[in-house]
């Protein structure tokens, strides 16, 4: 296994010992020692007494022993000092020059050679080959474990494929629609026909970026080892990585593939990392070297600034400036983050829905931060249901700690949801899960307060009492695809009103047929623009087949509204759904719904769409993208 990460000038001593050695070879042949003279004889060891032997009963007395083998001299002492051995010189050698010194036997070494040599020992990859990870299939979910099938993509052409997710800009109008097209961007699939696996995964984790799916993106970027990566998924790891805050994930890329990258995030990055891992040049000499130079915006290098001082032994402090700062940027916001900063509100107010997105899953904001941020997130689809209470908890919690300054705005919602939750009496809790929902002067945090309250809602018992705050209690349940609990409020709803709407779209199975009547008393109720309410009811039914062919044609003349017509869109979804591919469903219905709102929409797309959807198997997203369309327009 290579090492990580390798010093350039410790890899470039370390060469050029290689080739003295190799030079050297012959002349240390032809020496016979190294050492200094007299060192490579024995040491002369002090004689000593003999010792007497018994003598033979017929032998005459020995002979007298010499004084000076009796008693040996003492040996001299041993005086220590350093002794170099000089390196030695070529036989052809000027002999001028080694009297000024010994010459460098490197000098003639060509210095292109020993940049080839550099550059070959450069890492190419920080996992060995045996542990390495395939890139003919790459993701995050299996589908034992709720993604879709691997071998959806197996046959696809990369260039159909790269151009549909291309042209997806992200933001969704159907918060069921984002999940669905999560789930399948970030399955485990086969590589498409024609393609990089590692630019496949790239493809995937900018669209998932687009949409604020920062986890998932950066989970999307990790399933890729680091020395696989393409300029591609090195842009989506940047990105990735930076939305997470977490500029750091980066430094194994700049190691490896990405280490000639150029520009200013990435020299930035390298100056971070050094201060990480105490590779190269002292990271605080290389941002100053960055701030004289005068090459990105200085904002982004003083947040760099105070992130590598964090970890270099100067602990330098860096005061941040936001005065001359005119707007966020990705780098900006994760490296803010990064150091516990959170940037000025008017900058937040300016890139609110950019920002929200990335503040809602950063722990180290003030919780009433991330709650305002919420609003955004889990109307888009973003946050569930669950995560939106345990926020809300989190901030109960703290409030209810002696001395905590409560805030003025969360604070008070924080309560009101603990009541809807817990109150005793069921009016009690229905009053507080309609002051959560607030006013509808916002839809897209209107919607996002049908979220916070879903299992608040299903806990209320259908009651004809109640039948005047169905409809939105029915909508905040499905917003968690809670359909069965939606479905028990059937028999007290009147039919034709927008709540009996909402079941007829949402239950598991069809309950009763539905007929002209109903139809009619739904579209005398509906206040919508040109009847879309009553359209999107029509298109949902006929996608699910709950409603039989001569009513819907009845209906639909009424509405004037043809559901016949074709484009290139519909015609593709059709043949997806066809060819029984749900992933490529899954893409091509995200595809259709991208708009700000709901009155962007037609008829015509939620019905082939729920169809197509109910056709290759996934019919509950299509029964809660059906009763999402009716309850937000």
């Amino acid at each position: 296994m290579m090492p990580r990460f390798i010093r350039p000038v410790r890899l470039r001593h370390a060469l050029l010992g290689c080739a003295a050695l190799a030079g050297m070879t012959g002349a240390l042949l032809a020496q016979e020692s190294l050492l200094p003279p007299g060192f490579d004889k024995p040491v002369a060891q002090p004689a000593k007494a003999p010792q007497a032997k018994p003598k033979p009963a017929a032998a005459k007395p020995a002979a007298p022993v010499a004084a000076s083998a009796a008693k040996p001299a003492a040996a001299p002492a041993a005086v220590a000092s350093p002794v170099i051995q000089p390196l030695p010189l070529d036989d052809n050698a000027d002999v001028s020059a080694s009297a000024a010194g010994p010459a460098d036997p490197l000098d003639s070494i060509d210095p292109a050679t020993l940049d080839a040599l550099i550059a070959k020992a450069q890492p190419k990859y920080d996992i060995p080959p045996s542990a390495q990870r395939s890139l003919a299939r790459v993701g995050v979910i299996d589908q034992v474990d709720g993604g879709f099938p691997a071998t959806s993509t197996h046959y696809l052409n990369g260039a159909f494929v790269q151009e549909l997710l291309g042209r997806m800009r992200g933001p969704m109008v159907s918060r069921w629609g984002h999940i669905l097209v999560r789930r399948a961007l970030a399955s485990r699939m086969d590589t498409p026909v024609g393609m990089n696996g590692a630019d496949w995964a790239a493809l995937r984790a900018g669209l998932l970026l687009r949409m604020g799916e920062a986890d998932a993106a950066r989970a999307m970027v990790q399933s890729v080892d680091s020395g696989f990566f393409t300029p591609g998924l090195e842009d989506a790891a940047m990105n990735a990585f930076l939305a997470t805050a977490d500029p750091v994930g980066l430094c194994p890329i700049t190691a490896l593939t990405a280490a000639g990258r150029q520009g200013a995030n990435w020299d930035l990055t390298r100056a971070i990392c050094s201060g990480f891992t105490g590779d190269g040049p002292p990271a605080m000499a290389q941002l100053d070297r960055l701030l004289r130079r005068g090459g990105p915006d200085k904002i982004d290098i003083l947040l760099a600034q105070k992130l590598a001082g964090a970890t270099s032994a100067t602990r330098r402090a860096v005061n941040i400036e936001w005065k001359d700062v005119d707007q966020l940027t990705p780098w900006r916001t994760g490296l803010a983050f990064a150091v516990g900063i959170e940037p000025p509100q008017s900058l937040r107010e300016q890139a609110w829905a950019d920002y929200a997105v990335m503040a809602v899953r950063a722990p180290m904001l003030p919780l009433p931060s991330r709650c305002a941020a919420a609003d955004v997130a889990a109307g888009r689809g973003i946050l569930s249901s669950a995560a939106m209470v345990d926020l809300y908890s989190q901030l109960a919690e703290i409030n209810a700690q002696d001395g905590a300054d409560q805030d003025k705005t969360w604070g008070p919602l924080a309560d009101q949801l603990r009541t809807a939750y817990t109150a005793p009496e069921a009016s009690d809790r229905l009053a507080a899960i309609k002051t959560l929902w607030g006013n509808a002067d916002d839809p897209d945090r209107a919607y996002s307060r049908l979220v916070l309250t879903a299992y608040a809602a299903a806990r209320m018992v259908p009651s004809p009492d109640l039948a005047g705050d169905a409809g939105g209690l029915i909508a905040s349940m499905l917003t968690a695809g809670l359909d069965a609990n939606a479905a028990r409020w059937s028999g007290v709803v009147a039919v034709g009103s927008e709540p009996w709407g909402l079941i007829a779209l949402s239950a598991p199975a069809k309950a009763t047929a539905i007929g002209n009547d109903a139809l009619d008393t739904f579209q005398s109720g509906d206040e919508s623009s040109g009847a879309l309410r009553s359209q999107f009811l029509l298109a949902g039914l006929m996608g699910l087949g709950r409603i039989d062919g001569n009513t819907a044609n009845a209906f639909a003349g009424k509405l004037k509204v043809d559901m016949n017509r074709q484009t290139r869109w519909t015609r593709a979804i059709d043949d997806a759904a066809e060819s029984n591919n749900p992933a490529l469903v899954a893409l091509l219905a995200g595809f259709g719904m991208q708009a700000q709102s709901w009155d962007k929409m037609t008829a015509v797309h939620l019905y082939h769409m729920v169809s197509a959807l109910r056709r290759v198997g996934l019919d509950g997203e299509a029964r809660m993208i059906a009763a999402e369309a009716v309850a937000r327009v």
